[in-house]
C-alpha cells in the first residue's frame, strides 16, 4: 500500500477544491488514500507525488476525470426522494404544459451519476404527455464530472432488484430484461436523455437557452460555502422566470442570501 504524506494530501485536496469546488478535510484522508490505491498500482506509481504530477501533465483531462470518478460517491437510485418527482409530475408539468408556447421543455439533471434520476424524469414525462408526446421536445440534459458514471448511465443497464419497486407499467413499457439479474432501459427512454461530462465549478455556464427545471440533488453537500453560493447564482441565471430548482432534502438555501423563492423544503422557484 502506498501511504499519502501530509504535503501530498494537501496538494491533491487543494487541486480538487480549486478545480471542482469539493472540499475534502482531514477526515477524508483515509478515504482518499484507499480509493486511489488501485489507480496508483495500475499506473505503477510508488508515491502520490508522482500521481499528482501525472494529473497536472495530462493535457487530455482524462487523468483528472479518473481522479474524480474515484473520489466522488455516486449513490443514487430510481425515484430517490419521491416527493420531488410527484411535485414535478403533478405541479410543474401542468404549469409548463400551459405556459411553454414553443412546446420545448428544458430540464437539467446536474450531477446525474449513473442516470437513474434523469431516466426517472424521462419516464414521468413520457407518461404525462402520452399520445401528445410527439408534439413536445422534452429532452433532458444529464451531466456529471465522472466520465465513468456517465458511461454506465448511457448503457442504461440496472440490477433487476433495483427496478423491482418501480410501477409495473414502467417495468413493462420502459425496460427489457437481459437475464435474471439485469434489465436495460428502452431506447425510447434513452433517446430522451443527453448525457454529457460537465464540471459545475466552471466559471461560466455555456448554455445558450435557459432551463425550465434544474435538479441538483445531494451534490452541494460536497462544496464549500463560496462554491455553493456561486453555483446557486449560476443556477438562478440559467433558469427561465418561473423555473424550478430541486435540491436534496439534506440541503437548504439561506433565503436571505439568494434570489430564489422558497416553495417547499428543497424546492425553490425563480420569480
Amino acid at each position: 500500500m502506498v501511504n499519502i504524506a501530509d504535503k501530498e494530501y494537501k496538494l491533491l485536496t487543494d487541486y480538487i477544491l480549486s478545480n471542482y469546488g469539493i472540499k475534502l478535510g482531514e477526515g477524508k484522508r483515509t478515504l482518499v488514500e484507499g480509493r486511489l490505491q488501485g489507480i496508483l498500482h495500475q499506473l505503477n506509481f510508488d508515491s502520490f507525488s508522482k500521481y499528482y504530477d501525472y494529473i497536472l501533465s495530462d493535457d487530455t483531462g482524462q487523468a483528472a476525470s479518473n481522479l474524480m470518478s474515484r473520489i466522488t460517491t455516486n449513490h443514487t437510485y430510481f425515484m430517490r426522494e419521491p416527493d420531488h418527482f410527484y411535485y414535478f409530475r403533478d405541479t410543474v408539468l401542468p404549469q409548463l404544459k400551459d405556459s411553454v408556447t414553443d412546446k420545448d421543455i428544458r430540464v437539467w439533471s446536474a450531477g446525474c451519476s449513473t442516470g437513474e434520476e434523469a431516466y426517472t424524469l424521462a419516464m414521468i414525462m413520457l407518461d404525462y404527455f402520452g399520445m401528445e408526446k410527439h408534439l413536445w421536445d422534452t429532452n433532458i440534459l444529464a451531466t456529471d464530472i465522472s466520465s465513468r458514471v456517465i458511461d454506465i448511465a448511457k448503457k442504461g443497464e440496472y440490477d433487476n432488484k433495483d427496478i423491482e419497486p418501480l410501477p409495473s407499467k414502467w417495468k413493462s413499457n420502459y425496460f427489457s430484461q437481459i437475464n435474471d439479474e439485469i434489465s436495460v432501459i428502452s431506447e425510447k427512454v434513452k433517446k430522451e436523455v443527453i448525457f454529457r461530462f460537465f464540471n459545475l465549478n466552471n466559471a461560466a455556464f455555456p448554455f445558450k437557452r435557459e432551463f425550465h427545471v434544474i435538479f441538483c440533488r445531494n451534490v452541494m453537500i460536497y462544496f464549500n460555502e463560496e462554491t455553493k453560493r456561486d453555483l446557486i447564482n449560476k443556477f438562478y441565471n440559467s433558469l427561465y422566470p418561473g423555473g424550478y430548482l430541486f435540491i436534496g432534502h439534506s440541503e437548504c438555501l439561506n433565503r436571505g442570501n439568494f434570489k430564489f423563492k422558497y416553495v417547499m423544503p428543497s424546492i425553490y422557484r425563480k420569480d
